[in-house]
């Protein structure tokens, strides 16, 4: 259990950094900013690298909202749930402070200016409306879900489900950054938000309820509608 919990917080780690840290210190970098699209592919690759260095240990969810999803579809039991969703907040916040760290090695630093936090209404990247973010985030999420639990089933090509899922979660910014700035990730959201530390922290329930509402759902529709009973 400890090699999971470990490989949790590893992996959420590199989620936070690699994804928050490119929208922090390489998305509107003067002339060679990677924009929307790159910070949608970092997140994509943090979570494609980490599923093939410790999916095997873990499962590599690194979200506690995949993990309550995953639950939810008949493949995680109840009583590691506690564990894992304390192990990626750890290592979400942990990411969030490192990166804070060497953010504000830069004069002008603000983590208070947003520091890839998530945000509706006058905090959405494009002024989207809370509305606009609940359905976005359960309707994301749930999805997200329906994604991993179709890659990792046993009847799937072996060995492509974390290009499957990295991709899907690039997808998912790729439509959603304008929206909210993307979490479907409560431990992403969380992390960054401890350290914007106004706004942030006041528009994180919702980045706590949408993503596992919707992964709950996600589970639910894949283990009674699209799972094959062998």
């Amino acid at each position: 259990m400890f090699r999971k919990l470990a490989a949790e917080c590893f992996g959420t780690f590199w989620l936070v950094f690699g994804g928050c840290g490119s929208a922090v210190l390489a998305a509107a970098y003067p002339a060679l900013g990677i924009g929307f699209a790159g910070v949608a592919l970092a997140f994509g690759l943090t979570v494609l690298t980490m599923a093939y260095a410790v999916g095997h240990i873990s499962g590599g969810h690194f979200n506690p909202a995949v993990t309550l999803g995953l639950w939810a579809g008949g493949r995680f039991p109840a009583r590691e749930i506690i564990g894992y969703i304390v192990s990626q907040l750890i290592g979400g916040i942990i990411a969030a402070a490192v990166l804070w760290v060497i953010a504000s090695g830069k004069n002008g630093f603000d983590a208070a200016l947003g520091f890839a936090a998530n945000g509706y209404g006058e905090h959405s990247p494009d002024h989207y409306s809370m509305l606009s973010a609940i359905v976005i985030e359960i309707v994301l999420t749930g999805f997200f879900l329906i994604i991993i639990l179709g890659a990792t089933d046993r009847k799937a090509p072996a060995g492509f489900a974390p290009l499957a899922i990295g991709l899907a979660l690039t997808l998912i910014h790729l439509i959603s950054i304008p929206v909210t700035n993307t979490s479907v990730n409560p431990a992403r959201s969380t992390a960054v938000a401890l350290f914007q530390g106004s706004w942030a922290l006041e528009q994180l329930w919702l980045f706590w309820v949408m993503p596992l509402i919707g992964g709950l759902a996600g589970g639910v529709i894949y283990r009674t509608l699209l799972e094959k009973r062998y």
